[in-house]
C-alpha cells in the first residue's frame, strides 16, 4: 500500500495508541515475546525505530539513513549496517510488531517509508471472543430455563467433557490437567488456528497437533519456572508463532526461495540487551 508523503501530525491517524505509556508497554509486551528472536544489531535497530516514534505513539516516518546516522552517533561509530537494519524490519513485519507503508511525494517518487506498530493480541482476541460469546448468548434470555441460561452465559463454568468436538482430544487431555474449562481450551485452540493459518500451516493436521503440544509444554514449564506469564493464552500464542515461523521458513528454504529472513535468529539466540523507554 502506497500513501502520500505530508506532514508529520497528518500520520497521527496511523497511530494505534491513545498515549506513549499505552505505547511502551504494548512494546514490551512484544519483546517479552520475540527479542531473543533479534541479534544484539537488529535489536539496536529497533529501539531505535521505536525511539523515534516517541512523537506520534506507535508511527515512525524517518528515513533509514536518518536512523542509522543516529544509532551511529549514540554508539560513538559503532552503529550497526543498512542491510542489518533491513533484516530486522523483516522480522518485526514477520512477527506483526510492526507494519510497513510505503510513502510518495506530490510528484510520485517514492519517499521514506512509514512505519506503524501494532498491539500486542493478549487483550484483542479475548475482547472479541467475548464479544462473539455475548452475541450468541443474547438469544437466550428469552428461555425459560434458569439454569440453561446461566450455563450458556458462563461457559467457563463448563468442564473439559463440553469442549467443542473440533479441538483434537490429544490437545484436551493435556490441557485440562492445568486449565480443565471448556472455554478456555477452546481459546487455546483457537491461537493454534490463528497461527496455522498466518503461515499457511492449516493443511498439516497432524504436524499441527504436534507442535500445538509442544508449544503448550513450553508454556507450562515456563509458568513453573518463572513468574513472567501475565497472559497464558498470549504467550502460548508467541511460542506458536516462533514455532510456525520456523516450518514456514524452511518451506521457502526448500522450495529455492531467496529470502532476507536467517533462519538463525529462530534459533535460540539469546541476546543480553536492556529494554529500554523510546523517551529516554
Amino acid at each position: 500500500m502506497s500513501i502520500k508523503s505530508s506532514n508529520t501530525r497528518e500520520f497521527k491517524q496511523f497511530s494505534q495508541f491513545s498515549s506513549l505509556q499505552e505505547f511502551n508497554h504494548h512494546m514490551e509486551m512484544w519483546l517479552v515475546e520475540h527479542k531473543h528472536d533479534f541479534t544484539k544489531g537488529e535489536l539496536v535497530g529497533l529501539k531505535r525505530l521505536v525511539r523515534f516514534a516517541a512523537k506520534i505513539p506507535g508511527v515512525c516516518n524517518a528515513k533509514i539513513g536518518t536512523l542509522l546516522k543516529s544509532i551511529h552517533d549514540h554508539y560513538q561509530d559503532n552503529g550497526i549496517s543498512r542491510s542489518t537494519f533491513k533484516r530486522m524490519i523483516l522480522k518485526a513485519k514477520a512477527f506483526g510488531i510492526i507494519t510497513v507503508f510505503e510513502t510518495e511525494r506530490k510528484n510520485g517518487s517514492q519517499s521514506s517509508n512509514l512505519y506503524q506498530f501494532n498491539r500486542f493480541p493478549s487483550n484483542e482476541l479475548p475482547k472479541e471472543e467475548k464479544m462473539n460469546h455475548q452475541n450468541k448468548t443474547s438469544n437466550l434470555i428469552k428461555i425459560n430455563n434458569q439454569k440453561i441460561n446461566k450455563r450458556c452465559e458462563e461457559p467457563s463454568t463448563l468442564d473439559y467433557s463440553y469442549v467443542n468436538s473440533r479441538v483434537p482430544q490429544p490437545f484436551i487431555e493435556l490441557v485440562k490437567c492445568f486449565f480443565s474449562d471448556a472455554k478456555t481450551i477452546e481459546e487455546f485452540w483457537k491461537m493454534v488456528q490463528i497461527a496455522t493459518f498466518r503461515f499457511d500451516c492449516t493443511n498439516d493436521t497432524e504436524g499441527t497437533l504436534d507442535i500445538s503440544i509442544q508449544a503448550f509444554r513450553q508454556l507450562i514449564r515456563k509458568i513453573k519456572m518463572t513468574n513472567l506469564v501475565k497472559n497464558p493464552i498470549a504467550y502460548f500464542y508467541g511460542i506458536l508463532t516462533n514455532k510456525f515461523m520456523k516450518i514456514y521458513l524452511e518451506k521457502i528454504a526448500a522450495l529455492g526461495i531467496k529470502t532476507h529472513i536467517s533462519l538463525a535468529f529462530i534459533d535460540g539466540i539469546d541476546p543480553d540487551w536492556d529494554w529500554l523507554q523510546p523517551n529516554e
